[in-house]
Protein backbone atom coordinates (compact mmCIF):
# COMPACT_ATOMS: atom_id res chain seq x y z
CA UNK A 1 0.00 0.00 0.00
CA UNK A 2 2.96 2.66 0.97
CA UNK A 3 4.30 2.31 -2.85
CA UNK A 4 0.91 3.43 -4.33
CA UNK A 5 0.21 6.46 -1.64
CA UNK A 6 4.07 7.59 -2.03
CA UNK A 7 3.79 7.36 -6.11
CA UNK A 8 0.15 8.88 -6.04
CA UNK A 9 1.41 11.93 -3.33
CA UNK A 10 4.73 12.36 -6.15
CA UNK A 11 2.61 11.99 -9.00
CA UNK A 12 -0.75 14.41 -7.95
CA UNK A 13 1.89 16.89 -6.48
CA UNK A 14 3.53 17.39 -10.51
CA UNK A 15 0.20 17.46 -12.51
CA UNK A 16 -1.41 20.02 -9.82
CA UNK A 17 1.78 21.79 -9.54
CA UNK A 18 1.67 22.36 -13.49
CA UNK A 19 -1.92 23.06 -13.72
CA UNK A 20 -2.20 25.56 -10.63
CA UNK A 21 1.53 27.58 -12.07
CA UNK A 22 3.66 26.23 -8.92
CA UNK A 23 6.48 24.03 -10.30
CA UNK A 24 8.57 26.13 -9.27
CA UNK A 25 7.17 25.92 -5.72
CA UNK A 26 7.34 22.10 -6.01
CA UNK A 27 11.00 21.95 -6.97
CA UNK A 28 11.82 23.58 -3.94
CA UNK A 29 9.70 21.58 -1.98
CA UNK A 30 11.44 18.68 -2.97
CA UNK A 31 15.06 20.42 -2.39
CA UNK A 32 14.08 21.86 1.06
CA UNK A 33 12.61 18.46 2.27
CA UNK A 34 15.80 16.52 1.18
CA UNK A 35 17.93 18.49 3.09
CA UNK A 36 15.72 19.02 6.40
CA UNK A 37 15.03 15.25 6.07
CA UNK A 38 18.96 14.96 6.58
CA UNK A 39 20.13 18.28 8.38
CA UNK A 40 17.16 19.10 10.76
CA UNK A 41 15.63 15.81 11.37
CA UNK A 42 18.34 13.16 10.76
CA UNK A 43 21.63 14.34 12.68
CA UNK A 44 19.45 15.89 15.61
CA UNK A 45 18.49 12.26 15.86
CA UNK A 46 21.80 10.63 15.94
CA UNK A 47 22.51 12.50 19.34
CA UNK A 48 19.24 11.89 20.61
CA UNK A 49 18.82 8.25 19.66
CA UNK A 50 22.52 7.46 20.96
CA UNK A 51 22.01 8.77 24.34
CA UNK A 52 18.46 6.61 24.76
CA UNK A 53 19.80 3.65 22.90
CA UNK A 54 22.88 3.71 25.29
CA UNK A 55 20.46 4.09 28.30
CA UNK A 56 18.59 1.23 26.84
CA UNK A 57 21.28 -1.27 26.76
CA UNK A 58 22.64 -0.90 30.25
CA UNK A 59 19.02 -1.58 31.28
CA UNK A 60 18.89 -4.47 29.10
CA UNK A 61 22.38 -5.68 30.48
CA UNK A 62 21.17 -5.30 34.02
CA UNK A 63 17.81 -7.21 34.01
CA UNK A 64 15.22 -3.85 34.45
CA UNK A 65 13.79 -4.67 30.66
CA UNK A 66 13.44 -8.20 31.61
CA UNK A 67 11.53 -7.27 35.33
CA UNK A 68 9.67 -4.65 33.29
CA UNK A 69 8.40 -7.53 30.71
CA UNK A 70 7.42 -9.87 33.26
CA UNK A 71 5.53 -7.42 35.41
CA UNK A 72 3.09 -6.52 32.59
CA UNK A 73 3.20 -9.77 30.36
CA UNK A 74 -0.75 -10.22 30.85
CA UNK A 75 -2.16 -7.32 29.11
CA UNK A 76 1.35 -7.24 26.36
CA UNK A 77 0.80 -11.08 25.61
CA UNK A 78 -2.93 -9.91 24.73
CA UNK A 79 -1.69 -6.93 21.90
CA UNK A 80 1.40 -9.17 21.28
CA UNK A 81 0.68 -12.76 21.00
CA UNK A 82 3.42 -13.38 18.73
CA UNK A 83 6.97 -12.11 21.24
CA UNK A 84 7.51 -14.45 23.65
CA UNK A 85 6.45 -12.93 27.02
CA UNK A 86 10.16 -12.73 28.74
CA UNK A 87 11.29 -11.04 25.01
CA UNK A 88 13.29 -7.55 25.53
CA UNK A 89 10.78 -5.88 22.80
CA UNK A 90 8.17 -6.20 25.58
CA UNK A 91 9.95 -4.21 27.87
CA UNK A 92 11.13 -1.65 25.41
CA UNK A 93 7.48 -0.99 23.79
CA UNK A 94 6.25 -0.34 27.57
CA UNK A 95 8.79 2.11 27.47
CA UNK A 96 7.95 3.93 24.44
CA UNK A 97 4.30 3.81 25.29
CA UNK A 98 5.15 5.67 29.00
CA UNK A 99 7.23 8.16 27.22
CA UNK A 100 4.33 9.09 24.60
CA UNK A 101 1.76 9.19 27.61
CA UNK A 102 3.72 11.77 29.38
CA UNK A 103 5.19 13.77 26.80
CA UNK A 104 8.71 12.81 26.08
CA UNK A 105 8.82 12.68 22.13
CA UNK A 106 12.50 12.97 22.70
CA UNK A 107 12.28 9.99 24.43
CA UNK A 108 9.55 8.08 22.71
CA UNK A 109 11.10 8.03 19.29
CA UNK A 110 14.54 6.52 20.06
CA UNK A 111 12.82 3.87 22.69
CA UNK A 112 10.80 3.16 19.70
CA UNK A 113 13.39 2.66 17.42
CA UNK A 114 14.86 0.34 19.49
CA UNK A 115 11.80 -1.77 20.46
CA UNK A 116 11.62 -1.67 16.56
CA UNK A 117 14.87 -3.82 16.21
CA UNK A 118 14.00 -5.93 19.07
CA UNK A 119 10.59 -6.91 17.26
CA UNK A 120 12.83 -7.52 14.11
CA UNK A 121 15.33 -9.92 16.19
CA UNK A 122 12.23 -12.29 15.72
CA UNK A 123 11.23 -11.77 12.08
CA UNK A 124 11.34 -14.68 10.23
CA UNK A 125 10.71 -12.70 6.97
CA UNK A 126 13.15 -9.50 7.09
CA UNK A 127 11.77 -7.01 4.93
CA UNK A 128 8.22 -7.97 5.84
CA UNK A 129 6.10 -6.34 8.93
CA UNK A 130 5.15 -9.05 11.43
CA UNK A 131 2.16 -8.81 13.50
CA UNK A 132 3.87 -7.32 16.32
CA UNK A 133 5.07 -5.07 14.32
CA UNK A 134 1.98 -3.47 12.61
CA UNK A 135 0.19 -3.59 16.46
CA UNK A 136 2.99 -1.32 17.42
CA UNK A 137 3.10 0.77 14.93
CA UNK A 138 -0.90 1.54 15.29
CA UNK A 139 -0.97 1.76 18.94
CA UNK A 140 2.12 4.56 17.80
CA UNK A 141 0.19 6.64 15.51
CA UNK A 142 -2.92 6.44 17.50
CA UNK A 143 -1.09 8.87 19.68
CA UNK A 144 -1.44 7.86 23.59
CA UNK A 145 -0.83 11.17 25.33
CA UNK A 146 -1.89 11.85 28.72
CA UNK A 147 -2.00 15.56 28.48
CA UNK A 148 -1.57 17.64 24.40
CA UNK A 149 1.07 20.14 25.85
CA UNK A 150 1.85 21.83 22.61
CA UNK A 151 -1.91 22.73 22.11
CA UNK A 152 -2.08 24.12 25.58
CA UNK A 153 1.15 25.99 25.20
CA UNK A 154 -0.30 27.60 21.67
CA UNK A 155 -3.79 28.44 23.36
CA UNK A 156 -2.46 29.43 26.31
CA UNK A 157 0.34 31.66 24.58
CA UNK A 158 -2.73 33.02 22.50
CA UNK A 159 -4.40 34.23 25.47
CA UNK A 160 -6.81 31.51 26.71
CA UNK A 161 -9.04 31.67 29.65
CA UNK A 162 -8.79 28.05 30.53
CA UNK A 163 -6.20 26.52 27.86
CA UNK A 164 -6.28 22.99 29.76
CA UNK A 165 -9.63 22.46 28.72
CA UNK A 166 -8.82 20.26 25.99
CA UNK A 167 -7.38 17.95 28.49
CA UNK A 168 -10.52 15.71 28.80
CA UNK A 169 -11.46 15.69 25.19
CA UNK A 170 -7.89 14.71 24.09
CA UNK A 171 -8.15 11.84 26.43
CA UNK A 172 -11.99 10.88 25.02
CA UNK A 173 -10.45 11.29 21.52
CA UNK A 174 -7.19 9.34 21.86
CA UNK A 175 -8.75 6.95 23.80
CA UNK A 176 -11.48 6.48 20.51
CA UNK A 177 -8.30 6.21 18.08
CA UNK A 178 -6.55 3.63 20.28
CA UNK A 179 -9.12 1.27 20.68
CA UNK A 180 -10.21 2.09 16.64
CA UNK A 181 -6.27 1.46 16.10
CA UNK A 182 -6.27 -2.03 17.61
CA UNK A 183 -9.48 -3.43 16.11
CA UNK A 184 -8.56 -2.33 12.55
CA UNK A 185 -5.36 -3.82 13.07
CA UNK A 186 -6.06 -7.10 14.86
CA UNK A 187 -9.36 -7.53 11.64
CA UNK A 188 -6.49 -6.39 8.87
CA UNK A 189 -4.07 -8.79 9.96
CA UNK A 190 -6.59 -11.84 9.00
CA UNK A 191 -7.38 -10.21 5.45
CA UNK A 192 -6.26 -12.60 2.77
CA UNK A 193 -4.29 -9.15 1.23
CA UNK A 194 -2.49 -8.91 4.25
CA UNK A 195 -2.04 -12.63 5.64
CA UNK A 196 1.57 -12.96 5.77
CA UNK A 197 3.34 -15.73 3.15
CA UNK A 198 4.54 -18.62 4.64
CA UNK A 199 8.15 -18.33 6.83
CA UNK A 200 11.09 -19.65 4.94
CA UNK A 201 12.47 -22.66 6.57
CA UNK A 202 14.82 -21.67 9.12
CA UNK A 203 18.55 -23.63 9.36
CA UNK A 204 19.12 -25.65 12.49
CA UNK A 205 20.84 -23.24 14.67
CA UNK A 206 24.72 -23.48 14.84
CA UNK A 207 26.25 -24.29 18.55
CA UNK A 208 28.93 -21.80 18.48
CA UNK A 209 31.82 -23.03 20.89
CA UNK A 210 31.89 -19.09 22.52
CA UNK A 211 28.91 -17.15 22.23
CA UNK A 212 29.63 -13.58 20.94
CA UNK A 213 29.97 -10.71 23.12
CA UNK A 214 27.08 -8.99 22.03
CA UNK A 215 24.78 -11.68 22.84
CA UNK A 216 26.13 -12.10 26.56
CA UNK A 217 22.75 -12.69 28.89
CA UNK A 218 22.73 -9.62 31.49
CA UNK A 219 25.46 -10.02 34.47
CA UNK A 220 24.74 -12.83 36.90
CA UNK A 221 25.68 -11.33 40.34
CA UNK A 222 26.03 -12.63 44.03
CA UNK A 223 22.92 -11.43 46.21
CA UNK A 224 24.73 -8.96 47.76
CA UNK A 225 25.28 -7.19 45.31
CA UNK A 226 21.57 -7.81 43.99
CA UNK A 227 20.12 -6.51 47.25
CA UNK A 228 22.48 -3.13 46.38
CA UNK A 229 21.05 -2.99 43.76
CA UNK A 230 17.80 -2.94 44.97
CA UNK A 231 18.44 -0.90 47.99
CA UNK A 232 19.86 1.88 45.51
CA UNK A 233 17.13 1.39 42.84
CA UNK A 234 14.38 2.15 45.85
CA UNK A 235 16.90 5.26 47.32
CA UNK A 236 16.44 6.56 43.91
CA UNK A 237 12.72 6.19 43.37
CA UNK A 238 12.18 7.85 46.74
CA UNK A 239 14.43 10.81 46.07
CA UNK A 240 12.22 11.35 42.31
CA UNK A 241 9.09 10.94 44.56
CA UNK A 242 10.03 13.15 47.03
CA UNK A 243 11.25 15.90 44.50
CA UNK A 244 8.24 15.58 42.40
CA UNK A 245 5.80 16.14 45.61
CA UNK A 246 8.31 19.31 46.69
CA UNK A 247 7.46 19.96 42.90
CA UNK A 248 3.93 20.09 42.77
CA UNK A 249 3.84 21.41 46.59
CA UNK A 250 6.73 24.98 45.98
CA UNK A 251 4.71 27.72 46.13
CA UNK A 252 5.44 30.61 43.55
CA UNK A 253 5.00 33.97 42.60
CA UNK A 254 2.41 33.27 40.19
CA UNK A 255 -0.05 30.74 41.35
CA UNK A 256 -1.01 27.83 39.24
CA UNK A 257 -3.80 28.31 36.67
CA UNK A 258 -3.17 24.19 35.96
CA UNK A 259 -5.16 21.49 37.45
CA UNK A 260 -3.29 19.59 39.82
CA UNK A 261 -3.65 16.75 37.96
CA UNK A 262 -1.72 18.74 34.96
CA UNK A 263 0.76 19.65 36.74
CA UNK A 264 1.60 16.58 38.46
CA UNK A 265 2.06 15.25 34.48
CA UNK A 266 4.00 18.12 33.58
CA UNK A 267 6.62 18.01 36.40
CA UNK A 268 6.58 13.89 36.02
CA UNK A 269 7.87 14.48 32.32
CA UNK A 270 10.52 17.17 33.61
CA UNK A 271 11.78 15.12 36.15
CA UNK A 272 11.57 11.91 34.21
CA UNK A 273 14.66 11.93 32.14
CA UNK A 274 17.38 13.10 35.31
CA UNK A 275 15.98 10.30 36.77
CA UNK A 276 16.20 8.01 34.19
CA UNK A 277 19.73 9.54 33.59
CA UNK A 278 20.97 7.90 37.01
CA UNK A 279 18.81 5.09 37.83
CA UNK A 280 19.94 3.03 34.57
CA UNK A 281 23.59 3.84 35.24
CA UNK A 282 23.54 3.29 38.68
CA UNK A 283 21.68 -0.02 38.75
CA UNK A 284 23.14 -1.82 36.16
CA UNK A 285 27.50 -0.99 37.75
CA UNK A 286 25.88 -2.23 41.29
CA UNK A 287 25.18 -5.23 38.88
CA UNK A 288 28.43 -5.89 37.92
CA UNK A 289 27.76 -4.61 34.57
CA UNK A 290 30.59 -2.46 32.61
CA UNK A 291 28.87 0.59 32.39
CA UNK A 292 31.06 2.89 30.45
CA UNK A 293 31.98 0.25 27.95
CA UNK A 294 27.76 -1.24 27.35
CA UNK A 295 26.63 2.38 26.94
CA UNK A 296 29.22 3.22 24.15
CA UNK A 297 28.19 0.18 22.63
CA UNK A 298 24.24 1.04 22.72
CA UNK A 299 25.59 4.49 21.47
CA UNK A 300 26.79 2.96 18.69
CA UNK A 301 23.75 0.81 17.46
CA UNK A 302 22.30 4.08 17.58
CA UNK A 303 23.79 5.62 15.21
CA UNK A 304 23.43 2.92 12.59
CA UNK A 305 19.99 2.82 13.30
CA UNK A 306 19.70 6.37 12.19
CA UNK A 307 21.97 6.49 9.12
CA UNK A 308 19.26 3.00 8.06
CA UNK A 309 16.51 5.77 8.15
CA UNK A 310 17.88 8.71 6.06
CA UNK A 311 16.65 7.19 2.58
CA UNK A 312 13.03 6.50 4.24
CA UNK A 313 12.77 9.90 5.76
CA UNK A 314 14.26 11.13 2.11
CA UNK A 315 11.34 9.54 0.11
CA UNK A 316 8.57 10.55 2.71
CA UNK A 317 9.04 13.81 3.25
CA UNK A 318 10.03 14.90 -0.37
CA UNK A 319 6.86 13.58 -1.36
CA UNK A 320 4.54 14.89 1.71
CA UNK A 321 6.72 18.32 1.27
CA UNK A 322 5.63 18.76 -3.09
CA UNK A 323 2.24 17.35 -2.77
CA UNK A 324 1.85 20.42 0.21
CA UNK A 325 3.64 22.62 -1.92
CA UNK A 326 1.93 21.69 -4.83
CA UNK A 327 -1.89 23.30 -3.53
CA UNK A 328 -3.07 19.54 -3.33
CA UNK A 329 -4.02 20.23 0.12
CA UNK A 330 -6.97 23.25 -0.77
CA UNK A 331 -7.80 20.99 -4.31
CA UNK A 332 -8.79 17.78 -1.42
CA UNK A 333 -10.36 20.72 0.59
CA UNK A 334 -12.80 21.77 -2.34
CA UNK A 335 -13.10 18.31 -3.74
CA UNK A 336 -14.41 17.19 0.37
CA UNK A 337 -16.68 20.33 1.18
CA UNK A 338 -19.92 19.44 -0.01
CA UNK A 339 -19.71 16.04 2.01
CA UNK A 340 -18.22 17.39 4.64
CA UNK A 341 -21.16 20.22 4.96
CA UNK A 342 -23.46 17.37 5.30
CA UNK A 343 -21.53 16.03 8.68
CA UNK A 344 -21.46 19.04 10.30
CA UNK A 345 -17.27 18.90 9.84
CA UNK A 346 -16.49 22.80 10.47
CA UNK A 347 -15.17 23.65 6.92
CA UNK A 348 -12.04 25.63 9.13
CA UNK A 349 -10.88 22.13 10.62
CA UNK A 350 -10.51 20.51 6.79
CA UNK A 351 -6.78 21.70 5.91
CA UNK A 352 -5.46 20.47 9.66
CA UNK A 353 -7.02 17.30 9.36
CA UNK A 354 -5.89 16.97 5.57
CA UNK A 355 -2.36 17.77 7.03
CA UNK A 356 -2.35 15.82 10.34
CA UNK A 357 -1.38 12.65 9.25
CA UNK A 358 1.73 14.32 6.30
CA UNK A 359 3.37 16.74 8.66
CA UNK A 360 3.47 17.88 12.48
CA UNK A 361 5.02 20.73 11.85
CA UNK A 362 2.47 21.89 8.92
CA UNK A 363 -0.25 20.96 11.03
CA UNK A 364 0.99 22.75 14.41
CA UNK A 365 1.17 25.94 12.30
CA UNK A 366 -2.31 25.65 11.04
CA UNK A 367 -3.42 24.85 14.50
CA UNK A 368 -1.58 28.51 15.65
CA UNK A 369 -3.33 30.38 12.87
CA UNK A 370 -6.74 28.64 13.32
CA UNK A 371 -6.04 29.70 17.07
CA UNK A 372 -4.96 33.56 16.19
CA UNK A 373 -8.16 33.76 13.66
CA UNK A 374 -11.22 32.64 15.57
CA UNK A 375 -10.01 33.25 19.03
CA UNK A 376 -8.21 30.11 21.66
CA UNK A 377 -11.53 29.34 23.04
CA UNK A 378 -13.32 29.04 20.08
CA UNK A 379 -15.13 25.89 19.85
CA UNK A 380 -13.42 25.13 16.32
CA UNK A 381 -9.96 26.08 18.28
CA UNK A 382 -10.77 23.73 20.73
CA UNK A 383 -11.81 20.93 18.20
CA UNK A 384 -8.10 21.40 16.54
CA UNK A 385 -6.12 21.33 19.90
CA UNK A 386 -7.57 17.95 20.55
CA UNK A 387 -6.64 16.63 17.08
CA UNK A 388 -3.22 17.50 17.73
CA UNK A 389 -3.35 15.89 20.99
CA UNK A 390 -5.22 12.85 19.73
CA UNK A 391 -3.65 11.91 16.71
CA UNK A 392 -0.39 11.46 15.15
CA UNK A 393 1.39 12.22 11.64
CA UNK A 394 1.18 8.79 10.73
CA UNK A 395 3.43 8.37 7.44
CA UNK A 396 6.25 9.97 9.42
CA UNK A 397 6.06 7.53 12.02
CA UNK A 398 6.03 4.48 9.38
CA UNK A 399 9.17 5.90 7.20
CA UNK A 400 11.23 6.30 10.64
CA UNK A 401 10.19 3.05 12.61
CA UNK A 402 10.03 0.24 9.48
CA UNK A 403 13.08 2.04 7.85
CA UNK A 404 14.97 2.04 11.22
CA UNK A 405 14.94 -2.22 10.37
CA UNK A 406 14.83 -1.98 6.65
CA UNK A 407 11.02 -3.05 6.25
CA UNK A 408 9.87 -2.21 2.91
CA UNK A 409 6.60 -4.13 2.92
CA UNK A 410 4.52 -2.27 5.13
CA UNK A 411 1.13 -4.74 4.76
CA UNK A 412 -1.69 -3.15 6.65
CA UNK A 413 0.35 -0.70 9.16
CA UNK A 414 -0.45 2.20 7.07
CA UNK A 415 -4.05 1.59 6.59
CA UNK A 416 -4.47 0.98 10.24
CA UNK A 417 -2.89 4.04 11.05
CA UNK A 418 -4.87 6.07 8.70
CA UNK A 419 -7.96 4.68 10.47
CA UNK A 420 -6.62 5.37 13.88
CA UNK A 421 -6.19 9.51 12.42
CA UNK A 422 -9.77 9.36 11.01
CA UNK A 423 -11.46 8.19 14.23
CA UNK A 424 -9.63 10.41 16.10
CA UNK A 425 -10.74 13.24 14.28
CA UNK A 426 -14.51 12.27 14.14
CA UNK A 427 -13.98 11.86 18.04
CA UNK A 428 -12.39 15.16 18.82
CA UNK A 429 -15.09 16.77 16.48
CA UNK A 430 -17.76 14.88 18.60
CA UNK A 431 -16.50 15.44 22.02
CA UNK A 432 -15.74 18.82 21.69
CA UNK A 433 -19.64 19.29 20.69
CA UNK A 434 -20.85 17.72 23.32
CA UNK A 435 -18.60 19.18 26.11
CA UNK A 436 -18.61 22.85 24.77
CA UNK A 437 -21.81 23.34 22.67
Amino acid sequence: MLNYIWLALLLLAVVVGGLTGRSREVTEAALDAAKTSVLTIALPLIGITALWLGLMRLAERAGLIQILARGLRPLLSRLFPEVPADHPAMGSMLLNMAANMIGLTNAATPLGLRAMKDLESLNPRPGTATNAMCTFLAVNTSSIQLVPTTAIGLMAAAGSANPVAIVGTSLLATAGSTLVAIAAVKTLERCRRFRLPPAPPQPPPATPAEPPPDALPPATTPSRTSRAATIAALLLVALFVGLWIRALTQTTATPQADPWAVRALNELSVLAIPFMLAFFPLYAALRGVPVYEEFVQGAKEGFEVVVRIIPYLVAMLVAVGTFRAAGCIDWLSRLLQPALDLARFPAELLPMALTRPLSGSATIGLFADLVNTLGPDHLVSRMGGTILGSTETTFYVIAVYFGAVGVRRTRHAVAAGLLADAAGIAASVLVCRMMFG
